[in-house]
């Protein structure tokens, strides 16, 4: 119909393979592997059931395939969820419409690394996600609302074991802490290590949901871990958490160390600028008071 055009089919051939690209990263270390390696199985029973004139087997699942894509949906809902969410990160937004730009100082968070190193030390678990461009109403429900001013303070009361909200997790929406006490999804991810509990299962969880950026601490040893994008690090000390937070939450500006090292080197520059001025001025008084002196000398002879 439109004739043979080699490149419309490297176009094409290319889109198709970036999409199967795309899929791929998306499930791996998921359980979508699993599933999918289980719709093989099942591809490969109905051709054999069709091969060999199996007439039961290949009518239950020759009736049974008109479902197979509302099954796909319904399995794959996370992972098609995370993959327009990561899609449609990317594309411009029409009419104008911009989520809102976080615009709170690098201290705000620094009251946040300073209530999960306190916790840490004392070995008091946490969980605290950042809400991102990807709204958590539906988890602040699970939750109780607060839309407190966020600060160290109300961060290391509310995961005192003693308070009533101290289960379950603090969503902080801008400089605020929208709720607390809200349950997260867990991840399925088979491969993950059998160290980790149900707090960091948690944090990974809405991480492959959403893209919010979560920071747990561990209830028996201590550590600190940041989840992003259904990924984990842990062993995280305050400068990494800095940098982790800065960097995820705060893209596009210097960082408190960076803008204090900066002006630290300015005030260095200023310091050195002004003891030149001063030594060139003791200088010049010296001469002239030399010169003084010696006319004085001739005057008196």
């Amino acid at each position: 119909m439109f004739g043979h055009n080699p490149v419309r089919d490297l176009v094409d051939i290319l889109a198709v393979a970036f999409i199967i690209y795309g899929i791929l990263k998306l499930i791996k270390g998921t359980r979508g592997v699993q599933i999918i390696y289980g719709l093989l199985a099942l591809a490969l029973i109905y051709f054999l059931a069709r091969r060999y004139e199996l007439l039961t087997l290949d009518f239950l699942l020759r009736n049974a395939w008109p479902y197979v894509g509302f099954a796909i949906i319904v399995i794959f809902q996370s992972e098609i969820r995370s993959a327009l969410i990561h899609f449609g990160k990317y594309l411009p937004r029409p009419f104008g419409f911009r989520e809102a730009v976080i615009s709170e100082d690098e201290m705000l968070y620094e009251e946040v690394i300073l209530a999960v190193t306190t916790l840490a030390a004392e070995r008091i678990g946490a969980l605290i996600v950042f809400e991102r461009d990807v709204k958590l109403e539906n988890y602040m429900e699970t939750g109780v609302r607060l839309d407190a001013r966020l600060s160290y303070d109300l961060l290391v009361t509310l995961f005192n074991p003693r308070a009533p909200l101290h289960d379950g997790a603090v969503i902080i929406r801008g400089d605020r802490i929208a709720a607390a006490s809200c349950f997260l999804p867990l991840t399925m991810n088979p491969y993950l290590s059998q160290e980790l509990g149900t707090r960091h299962r948690a944090a990974i969880g809405i991480t492959e949901d959403s893209d919010a950026a979560v920071v747990v601490v561990s209830e028996e040893t201590g550590i600190i871990s940041f989840a992003l994008r259904g990924e984990i690090k842990r062993h995280m000390d305050a400068a990494r958490l800095r940098a982790a937070l800065q960097q995820t939450l705060l893209p596009g500006r210097r960082s408190l160390a960076a803008r204090v090292r900066a002006r630290m080197a300015k005030g260095r520059r200023v310091a050195g600028s002004e003891t030149d001025q001063s030594e060139s001025l003791t200088a010049t008084q010296s001469v002239v008071t030399a010169q003084s002196a010696i006319s004085g000398e001739y005057q008196d002879e």
